[in-house]
């Protein structure tokens, strides 16, 4: 007793509960006798018949629009169905129809409250073995939509045999498809409320075709993981009371043609010379555009393709843990791109992105803002956050742009944002949302770092969430960024007059857990690679870039140094080409080098520079009795016993006699010194030592342009 009406829906997969039509149902005839209706959708078909498991063969009539119908008496039971066609081959094959949800209704419960922590398990496609068939099973959140199907090359991208089933209310539509699995080409092809069809990418795709192709790839991970050791060790200790030197990188112009498994030995060879903690990948999400830099992201779920498969990645940070060095993944929470096979408007009207424009666009940008107050979008980006952690071993996400996520009014004239229930300028949701994600993170991954590139004076973004703050790990010092880059720029003969520059930011090093950026930002868009901001030829440009570098290593807070400088890059970075890699065959570069490697080796080996970072009782600034506007000196402590002092000359002669009240008295062993001619330096110093009377007062050399570590013997 089904409607013509529905028969024709069905036929043309626009029908919102196709199985309650197809497959296998109970039903009762006019004799009120029990029987199991048998339905198949199988147009320009000639012969159907449903051949069940126990040999029971049930022929199936025509019965409208190519749907088809039979009765069998027996037991219910699995089936496949034989087809022959008109001047065709027949075939059997089994019925997607008569497969139960994969989906529960825990699940469905979980996703409607937004506390799914594993969604990337339930929703996109899983290659499964389901009611005794080998297959992958489909799940999308789209609830607004009238009908959903999945289309691809299995059926040559015509989905009107593949409709999904909806869920009810969780607005999850569900369908398990026999016989295809890891390699298979989809998307979802959603009918709107305006009764139009529009064809969509996965959400959560965890694999994706290499641009400029969008299709999503059914996948499954065969990797067995060997970074116990690692892992283990991670968790036994906070991040912020360990050394952290990281090493930013962008994956397709470090070394052009490279992919994840090829990037393996290459990279890990250099990180290891040079020492670095941690490397940090700008977004390895999918994103339809280069240019980007992966900071427009299109596939939350999907390891880019351009560099090989979800495990090739898995490899190369397990390789990378094996090696002793941590991964930091930049993530893109704040917004997303328009394209129209992506999340924007993705079952025809806004759902991912807030629907009011004043909340939902970036207009600088061109791009969509989520609704953070939407459970089943929140529950998305914090179960996007764990993916990356638990599926992918990163020790860290460092979160793009937090700013534009806290305030309202960002980037808005008056009249373009709306306040909030308060009447404030901040974005509520969005600071719950990474008050969520944070405060998952860390109780499910201890060891982890949870970092935000947040560029306001906003309290306590990593303060915890039980005391109200934002509860990162970490935040980028860009103030320290701005004043030191402005100071350093500067000719040395007027830096006297702007020591505020440099030294201001010891005013508020302790507020937050900071790290110190000179990452890819700080060289694009005109700004000139790091090198070519210092002032001076090229052997003082050098100088300058070393006692800069020794300065920031010395300074509280963890480091981040964009690929190329290491070694003085000397054009600006483009995501187009290759580092300048030629420059290290000139002494000078190389010794530049060489000097980040004794940086970071030095760090390593003195704990007062990293192990009470965030805590000012561990930190004084030293002067008496002259203070130089020229010179910055300050100690270091680590809590037990140890001590390391830095003295900077950012003048650009030698100062000599130069007196400096220490710690303590005794001799003071040179550790580190910026200028010394290893480094391409003029090596001038103090003979590895200077001594400290009584009082603690020593009289010291400063290099020009250069940088002294000491430590007490």
């Amino acid at each position: 007793m089904i409607s013509d009406e529905v028969l024709d829906r069905v036929a043309h997969g626009a029908y919102h509960a196709p199985h309650d039509v197809l497959g296998l149902h109970e039903e009762r005839d006019a004799a009120d006798r029990t029987f199991w209706a048998v339905r198949a959708r199988r147009p320009l078909a000639e012969t159907v018949t449903a051949v069940f498991t126990d040999g029971d063969r049930v022929p199936l009539t025509h019965v409208r629009s190519g749907v088809w119908e039979g009765r069998r008496d027996g037991r219910p039971g699995p089936y496949v169905l034989q087809t022959t066609y008109p001047d065709g081959p027949g075939f059997a094959s089994d019925d997607p129809y008569r497969h139960l949800p994969t989906l529960g209704e825990l699940d469905l419960h979980l996703i409607g409250e937004g506390r799914h922590e594993r969604l990337w398990d339930v929703l996109g496609a899983h290659v499964r073995e389901h009611g005794g068939t080998d297959g992958t099973s489909f799940a999308v959140w789209a609830p607004d939509a009238q009908a959903v199907r999945v289309v691809g090359d299995f059926n040559s991208w015509d989905g009107a045999g593949h409709a999904m089933r909806s869920l009810g209310s969780s607005g999850v539509w569900e369908l398990f498809i026999p016989d295809i699995g890891v390699g298979t080409v989809y998307k979802y092809e959603i009918l709107t409320p305006e009764s139009r069809w529009i064809l969509k990418a996965d959400p959560m795709a965890r694999r994706a075709e290499t641009p400029p192709a969008t299709g999503s790839v059914v996948t499954a991970s065969a990797y067995r993981w060997n970074d116990d050791d690692w892992m283990a060790a991670r968790a036994s200790a906070p991040p912020v009371s360990r050394p952290m030197s990281a090493y930013e990188l962008h994956v397709g112009s470090w070394r052009p043609g490279l992919g994840y498994r090829d990037l393996v030995d290459p990279l890990i060879a250099h990180v290891r010379e040079l020492g670095f903690t941690h490397v940090e990948f700008l977004p390895l999400s999918e994103h339809p555009f280069g240019g980007s830099w992966g900071y427009q992201v299109s596939g939350y779920y999907a390891p880019t393709s351009r560099f090989g498969s979800p495990d090739d990645l898995r490899y190369l940070i397990d390789r990378l843990h094996q090696a002793g060095i941590g991964v930091i993944m930049d993530w893109v929470p704040g917004h997303f791109p328009k394209d129209d096979f992506a999340l924007g408007r993705f079952d025809g009207r806004p759902l991912y992105e807030h629907p009011d424009p004043r909340r939902g666009e970036h207009k600088d940008w061109g791009t969509f803002i989520f609704d953070y107050g939407r459970n089943e979008v929140r529950n998305f980006l914090v179960a996007n956050a764990l993916y990356w952690l638990d599926e992918f071993h990163v020790d860290g996400l460092r979160v793009d742009a937090v700013a534009s996520m806290l305030y309202l009014d960002y980037s808005r004239n008056d009249g373009e944002w709306e306040p909030n229930i308060h009447g404030g300028r901040e974005n509520l949701e969005a600071i719950r949302f990474l008050q969520e994600t944070n405060a998952t993170a860390y109780r499910l991954h201890p060891g982890i770092a949870m970092i935000a590139e947040e560029s306001t004076s906003y309290p306590g973004v990593t303060a915890p969430t039980s005391a109200g703050g934002l509860g990162f790990g970490f935040k980028w010092n860009m103030g320290w960024m701005n004043d030191s880059l402005v100071y350093i720029e500067r000719d040395p003969l007027y830096r006297s007059h702007h020591a505020g520059d440099l030294s201001f930011s010891f005013v508020y090093a302790f507020s937050e857990n900071f790290i110190l950026p000179i990452s890819h930002d700080e060289v694009v868009h005109g700004k000139g690679s790091l090198l070519a901001k210092m002032p001076g030829d090229h052997w003082q440009k050098l100088a300058n870039m070393r006692a800069f570098l020794a300065y920031m290593w010395a300074h509280p807070g963890k480091q981040l140094l964009f690929m190329g400088q290491e070694f003085g890059q000397l054009s600006e970075w483009s995501e187009d080409r290759s580092l300048d890699w030629w420059l290290l065959d000139q002494p000078s570069h190389r010794q530049l080098q060489q000097f980040v490697a004794a940086l970071n080796a030095r760090y390593l080996e003195h704990p007062p520079l990293w192990a009470r970072d965030h805590d000012a009782a561990a930190f004084t600034r030293l002067g008496a009795p002259v203070w130089d506007p020229n010179v910055l000196a300050f100690s270091r402590e680590d809590g037990d016993g140890g001590m390391l002092v830095a003295v900077c000359n950012f003048a650009g002669t030698v100062l000599d006699g130069v007196e400096l009240d220490f710690p303590r008295p005794g001799l003071w062993h040179e550790v580190l010194n910026s200028d010394a001619s290893a480094y391409g330096g003029s090596g001038v110093g103090n003979l590895g030592a200077v001594t400290a009377d009584a009082n603690g007062r020593a009289r010291l050399v400063l290099p020009p342009l250069g940088v002294l570590w000491l430590v007490p013997d």
